[in-house]
């Protein structure tokens, strides 16, 4: 009798420990799935459209404006943005409008008629560009209406101020810097380069 109360006790203490060490890793467990975090990121990307590229870039211009927008009210305190804008402004040559009968040879020259340079693109820096300030703006959607207002603004002023500093002058300059010895060297004849 004293063997089986002795072998109970023993068979409970073991149970009871067994029992105990499962609680403890389940906390464990249950602690560490409770703090550990995943992240997951669902990326549908299509392709919503495939355009040819036969645009020559031949001159980029860098620039960099601060952009003030002020809306004033007759009552109430003026809302007024502050805005830092940092981007470019390319200019280029479209090749694709380029025919053949805008190419004519002769013995030793080539005579080339390239379309007019015109803007590619305006881009502003999203990582470089900041608002500085939103003031007198009670709501959240307004903020909001004025900060996209002045990103437009300040990519109108960037293609204003390229086109003050003769953008499409300094494409036309390029494209017989850059694309006749190109042509030159292809051809193994004097490029004579003209514009429509």
């Amino acid at each position: 009798m004293f063997n089986t109360s002795r072998s109970r006790i023993s068979l409970t203490l073991t149970f009871a420990l067994v029992i105990t060490g499962f609680l403890i890793f389940l906390f464990f467990y249950i602690k560490h799935e409770f703090s550990t975090t995943r992240t997951e990121v669902t990326e549908d990307a299509m392709v919503s459209k495939v355009i040819a590229m036969g645009k020559l870039e031949l001159v980029k211009y860098s620039m960099k404006d601060v952009v003030e927008k002020k809306e004033l009210h007759t009552i109430l305190p003026d809302s007024r943005v502050l805005f830092v804008a940092v981007g470019e402004v390319t200019a280029c040559i479209d090749l694709t409008k380029v025919k053949k009968a805008d190419i004519s040879q002769g013995k030793d020259t080539v005579s080339i008629t390239l379309p007019r340079p015109e803007v590619c693109y305006v881009k502003l820096d999203h990582q470089k560009s900041r608002v500085y300030d939103v003031s007198g703006v009670w709501f959240a959607d307004k903020s909001k209406e004025m900060v996209e207002d002045v990103y437009r603004l300040a990519e109108r002023k960037m293609l204003n101020a390229a086109t003050e500093m003769n953008l499409l002058g300094k494409a036309r300059e390029n494209a017989g810097l850059i694309f006749k010895p190109f042509l030159e060297s292809v051809s193994g004849k004097k490029v004579v380069i003209k514009f429509k």
